[in-house]
């Protein structure tokens, strides 16, 4: 495993590249890091993938973006094609979750020569806004801000998960939320990435002529990521594949070596070559 760094607009982008093949580059969501994908799994590197993950600006071990509103889709897509242009990679196999998967479908939309295939995990964004909670994401930031860890989790409350999956989640979030270098600056995004629009119309979607699997959770593991708005995304993107855990068990979206499967397969049918 390789770490290398991008500067892009006053921004430090920190990552690491391991593997040879297929390119795929993961994408990770609000308030995680470049771990927070596939989890840790290495998977896609032993077989036969070229795999580059970084932590999104302001996050892990990159840098704080110049002014805090700065965390906009249109930044964070701008951030993805500055990877792919310093990696030397023409088009790659994208992979990302809820934030991760946003920016994707932004930069697919302006990009879509350097995109062979997408597989957008967890969407949650519509539109409409319905699932937007400005309120709640303003109080996670405020916890974060004041609190840290402990004050964001405070702020978090009760996931509204089943009991067996509670400590999992406490354990993840204290775990997120402390591997960042500027505290702040997720904050600041906290504020930020949930007022930015990825894409304006859900027509939008019907141009996305690229290989596309949308993976989606069950809605009593994964409240915060409607299985609805994973349906619409797969209804919405031509051709796109739908797939789930089944119900009852543990959101595929959390299971690194599943996902890693997911991207792999997709990876061989669409026939991705960077």
């Amino acid at each position: 495993m390789a770490d290398f760094t991008v500067e892009r607009a006053g921004v430090t982008l920190a990552g690491e590249e391991a593997g040879e093949g297929i390119p795929v580059v993961l994408l990770h969501g609000l308030t995680a890091n470049r771990r927070y994908v596939v989890m840790g799994s290495r998977s896609l590197e032993r077989s036969g993938h070229r795999v580059v993950a970084y932590d999104a600006r302001g996050h892990g071990h990159s840098s704080p973006a110049p002014e805090p509103a700065a965390y906009t889709y249109p930044d964070l897509a701008a951030d993805l094609l500055a990877v792919l242009d310093d990696r030397g990679i023409e088009r790659a196999v994208l992979a990302g979750a809820s934030m991760g998967a946003h920016t994707i479908v932004r930069l697919a939309l302006d990009h879509g020569d350097r995109a062979a295939a997408l597989v957008l995990a967890t969407p949650a964004f519509t539109p409409e806004g319905e699932h937007s909670d400005l309120e709640r994401w303003d109080a996670l930031s405020d916890g974060l801000r004041i609190g840290g860890v402990d004050g964001f989790v405070a702020a978090y409350g009760d996931p509204g998960v089943p009991e067996r999956w509670k400590a999992t989640v406490d354990r993840v979030l204290h775990q997120r939320l402390a591997a960042h270098d500027h505290p702040d600056a997720v904050a600041d995004a906290l504020r930020a990435t949930p007022r930015s629009k990825p894409f304006e119309a859900w027509e939008e979607l019907h141009e996305l002529d690229l290989p596309t699997v949308v993976v989606a959770s069950r809605d009593e593991a994964d409240p915060g990521h409607p299985y609805s708005v994973g349906e619409r995304y797969a209804a919405e993107i031509p051709g796109a594949t739908l797939v789930s855990e089944e119900p009852g068990e543990s959101p595929l979206a959390w299971q690194g070596n599943q996902l890693s499967r997911v991207i792999a397969d997709l990876a061989e049918r669409a026939g991705a070559r960077g």
